[in-house]
């Protein structure tokens, strides 16, 4: 067992230590092993996700769900789509009143404009302004696409794996999060 407390934070016996959540079947103690080291990357790779969010928002001075949005504007844009406030708040899974009150936020600080819907007159059409797109693909954009290169070096089979087993653990905690309330331990 690691002596490191935050060493342990990722590994069975710190998380688990009477197997109560996780059931270890057969698993020999070198699988354990190599189980805990990859909870541990994943706990790795969502503190750096967390620290060039938060970085993000500090060089933007905005907010997680602006930042979120902005990121949805630029990939409608990028992808041709014509982006409604609707859209963004199924998006973002918020109240038509919060859509308005962050686009209103996010419009006063110059970060999107409000138009006319190409085809539909009724509709608002968003779209994210160059200087915020700029400023976005400078923070956000360059270390996220520094992903690229560790997923470009695997092999077509290593990248399968990986999807598998990301597709998996979503699935899985997706479903913890879906199931009814959580039994006494």
């Amino acid at each position: 067992m690691p002596t490191d407390p935050s060493d342990a934070m990722f590994s069975l016996d710190g998380s688990d230590p009477q197997h109560l959540l996780v059931d270890r079947g057969d698993l020999a103690p070198e699988d354990l092993q190599q189980i805990d080291r990859l909870m541990k990357a994943m706990g790795g790779l969502r503190a750096v996700e967390r620290r060039i969010s938060a970085a993000s928002q500090k060089y933007m001075q905005l907010k997680e769900t602006d930042m979120r949005a902005l990121h949805f504007l630029v990939t409608c844009a990028n992808t041709g789509t014509v982006c409604t406030p609707g859209m963004l708040a199924r998006f973002l899974e918020i109240s038509t009143a919060s859509t308005t009150k962050l686009l209103d936020r996010l419009e006063a600080g110059g970060h999107l404009t409000r138009s006319s819907h190409p085809t539909d007159r009724r509709a608002v059409r968003l779209q994210v302004r160059d200087e915020t797109r700029r400023a976005a693909r400078a923070s956000v954009g360059r270390h996220h696409a520094a992903r690229f290169g560790p997923a470009a070096r695997l092999s077509a089979d290593e990248r399968e794996t990986v999807i598998r087993f990301l597709d998996e653990t979503a699935r899985a905690m997706s479903d913890s999060l879906d199931s009814s309330d959580p039994e006494p331990v």
